[in-house]
């Protein structure tokens, strides 16, 4: 009788190990049928001094702006003119045309390192345009369309990468690692997630001065695991930090799936547990990003403090010329992202609207991959990597503290420099 008894009880429970799966690996084919991909017309507007609670759609959800027919729709629609648009499609242009030429440079041996942001080009350009040139910028290193928003020059931004004479930074960090204090634009760490912080805090010193100026900071969705982010959010939160904390959700940290870091929900949807409204936008719909951008601006500018800031977007490019993508992802999975290529769909835009034409596009193209090799060129003429010439060695000394202590003196002397 014991027996049956005992037959007849369920079997115990035993937990199983959740393992997160990629959206494709090398043997299977990309699949993103899974993604909810809604009408621009589904996101509301909150007003900039709404509650937290009043923003609590937007974290879950997906604000687009352009729909799939290229026209602009919904309550997200910024006040931009075509020609503030035309400028926008330019610098995302731009900036590929320069990737692509730094790429091939580095796989012929002319550059140590590169890391391209192909697909990801809206993020930096229309946040950048969304912001003032008063804002400080905390980048990581997929950015770069944030330096030609603000004019840097395509030459120096070539001879920091090459190490040469002309090298700002004085060969003291990676190539795409770049610094350009003129431009409000911090110098970008390998250590990622300690802008984030960073940016918390010039926010508040900002604040405390009586300035309106903003703080803005990316880090992408595998650096989320970092503390660093969640010390930024809880600073933010106590203090009313006007700062914009951006996620770069390109789908992969490297070789892992964003799926590992995401704990089954949107990123956006961990800052209202600090009292942040998060905002998922669509990284790829460029009036989207410039349109969320500029209202969390004006939200911190008023004194509303802080907003997280999730873009969705997708990383067509390898991580860094040290990574083959191929080894870990299906084949050209970009090619199925379901939300496309930033600049055609702005580009398909301005066609719909009737202010831009194939043949236009063509030729801006052309003029920018001419434009670009006239800057390498000149870039090269500064010093190469091989050849160089090359900051003096003694320069390692300097720039480092205000009276150099007696034990570096001593090095440099047995340097002979």
């Amino acid at each position: 009788m014991a027996q049956d008894k005992e037959a007849q009880s369920p079997a115990p429970y035993r937990s199983k190990l959740h393992i997160p799966e990629a959206s494709s690996r090398p043997d299977t084919k990309p699949d993103f049928s899974h993604l909810d991909i809604p009408s621009p017309l589904e996101s509301s507007r909150p007003a900039t001094d709404a509650v937290v609670a009043d923003t609590a759609a937007l974290a879950t959800g997906l604000v687009r702006v352009l729909d799939d027919d290229h026209q602009a729709k919904g309550e997200w629609v910024p006040d931009l003119s075509a020609d503030e648009l035309r400028q926008g499609l330019r610098h995302m242009l731009h900036v590929r045309a320069y990737d692509d030429r730094m790429f091939r440079m580095q796989r012929q041996g002319n550059l140590s390192f590169y890391m391209k942001c192909t697909g990801e080009e809206a993020v930096a350009v229309a946040q950048g345009m969304a912001l003032r040139d008063g804002d400080m910028l905390f980048p990581s290193y997929r950015q770069q369309g944030l330096l030609f928003v603000r004019g840097r020059p395509v030459v120096d931004m070539m001879c920091h990468c090459l190490s040469n004479s002309r090298d700002n930074v004085r060969g003291r960090q990676l190539p795409v690692m770049y610094s350009w204090k003129e431009g409000n634009f911090f110098s970008i760490s390998g250590n990622l997630s300690t802008q984030y912080s960073q940016a918390v805090g010039w926010a508040m010193a900002s604040a405390y001065k009586g300035e309106d100026h903003v703080a803005a900071s990316w880090v992408g969705d595998g650096s989320t695991a970092e503390a660093d982010v969640y010390h930024a959010l809880l600073f933010a939160s106590t203090y009313r930090a006007p700062v914009l904390l951006n996620v770069v959700n390109n789908q992969w940290a490297i070789s892992t799936p964003e799926s590992f870091a995401n704990s089954g929900t949107t990123f956006a949807a961990r800052s209202p547990g600090f009292n942040i409204p998060g905002i998922r936008v669509d990284g790829n719909d460029f009036l989207a990003v410039y349109a969320v951008t500029k209202w969390a601006a004006e939200r911190a500018r008023a004194g509303h403090g802080a907003t997280f800031i999730e873009l969705y977007t997708y990383r067509v490019a390898s991580h860094s010329t040290s990574d083959n993508p191929d080894a870990y992802r299906g084949k050209d999975e970009g090619k199925y992202w379901p939300l496309g290529d930033p600049i055609e769909r702005l580009k398909q835009h301005l066609i719909t609207i009737g202010e831009w034409t194939e043949e236009q596009h063509l030729a801006l193209e052309q003029e920018l991959a001419e434009e670009v090799t006239r800057n390498w060129k000149e870039a090269v003429s500064y010093g190469s990597l091989e050849e160089g010439p090359h900051w003096p060695v003694s320069s390692m000394f300097e720039d480092v503290f205000k009276e150099i202590p007696t034990h570096l003196k001593k090095q440099r002397q047995k340097m002979g420099v």
